[in-house]
């Protein structure tokens, strides 16, 4: 019997990103069909399920670009108040990241996914979705985070592989019980279909009206403690975690919970080279299995995205 020839990958729906705006006018249903002809693969690629032909250049773990930030408002890299506004601009930054060897998928909301299908940049990758963007940045109801993004039945649909929600406490702002009850449904509603959620957990405070991460080792312990214990199973809930301000903390902090964990990327500012050591030896624990990092390595300082990207890879 001839064995049958592989199939060719299919052409993108938008050669380019100039064909986006003719396209989504003229085709809305074109998302849709390149959703369901998308080539899938596992969330986690390891020796023992690699082809014959290729194995996977970090088994079992997970390199994502995230590019959710707008959504929320979050425009701003450094001191670029609007360096991710230019959405063609960061498409074709997301088009050379998705490119590199070694880089697994993505993390972004409902429009740059739409995109990155048409532009055919999804094929054999991880699809994250972004769930709650509610949380505008600078919002008084920033803490009152509503799931305006994904949800559960949306990423069925369109054949993707995870969702991610961000979980962010203040203790003095009623608006976070909302947001944690919010969190924990929808974590259920994600395990009865058997997709993976990430919760991107932190504990928090407002200082002079603006809202502030706390990345002491307690308090990062506390919130993985916190997300950990969300909802009626924990069987399909992964974290992603910050490296905390001490980065010699985070092998305590992160025993807190053997729940698998990615770390964060965060603001870096100019120090990349800095945040590059603080990863390396934070994917040496072992419950941490990747890493998710979004504007550092699509906004580089050199303006070198392929070599951020490839750096970051070989840190897993």
């Amino acid at each position: 019997m001839t064995p049958a020839r592989p199939t060719a990958p299919a052409s993108p729906a938008a050669p380019s990103v100039r064909d986006l705006v003719r396209l989504r006018a003229e085709r809305p249903e074109a998302i849709a069909e390149a959703a369901a002809r998308r080539k899938r693969r596992p969330l986690l690629r390891t020796a023992d399920t690699a082809s014959e032909r290729a194995s996977p250049p970090h088994p079992g773990r997970l390199m994502i670009i995230a590019a959710d930030h707008p959504a929320r408002g979050a425009l701003a890299v450094g001191d670029r108040a609007l360096a991710m506004a230019n959405r063609f601009e960061l498409l074709q930054r997301l088009c050379l990241a998705l490119s590199r060897p070694g880089v697994d998928g993505v993390l972004a909301s409902a429009d740059v996914l739409d995109d990155l299908l048409l532009l055919g940049a999804l094929e054999d990758k991880v699809v994250m979705g972004s769930m709650n963007r509610g949380g505008l940045a600078g919002a008084t109801f920033e803490l009152d985070d509503r799931f305006t993004g994904h949800r559960p039945e949306d990423l069925v649909r369109h054949g993707f592989d995870a969702g991610k929600l961000l979980l962010r406490i203040d203790h003095d702002d009623p608006g976070s019980l909302d947001t944690l009850h919010a969190a924990a449904r929808t974590i259920d509603a994600m395990a009865a279909h058997r997709l993976p959620v990430f919760v991107e957990p932190f504990l928090c405070r407002r200082v002079d009206g603006r809202l502030r991460n706390d990345l002491g080792a307690a308090a990062v312990t506390t919130s993985i403690a916190i997300a950990s214990g969300l909802a009626g199973t924990s069987a399909y809930t992964w974290l992603k975690v910050p490296v905390t301000e001490d980065p010699d903390d985070m092998a305590q902090v992160m025993e807190t919970s053997t729940l698998p964990a990615v770390l964060l990327g965060g603001e870096v500012g100019d120090d990349l080279d800095g945040a590059y050591g603080k990863w390396r030896e934070a994917l040496r624990l072992p419950t941490v299995r990747g890493l998710v990092v979004g504007r550092s390595l699509l906004y580089p300082v050199d303006g070198d995205v392929a070599g951020a990207v490839d750096t970051a890879v070989s840190l897993l």
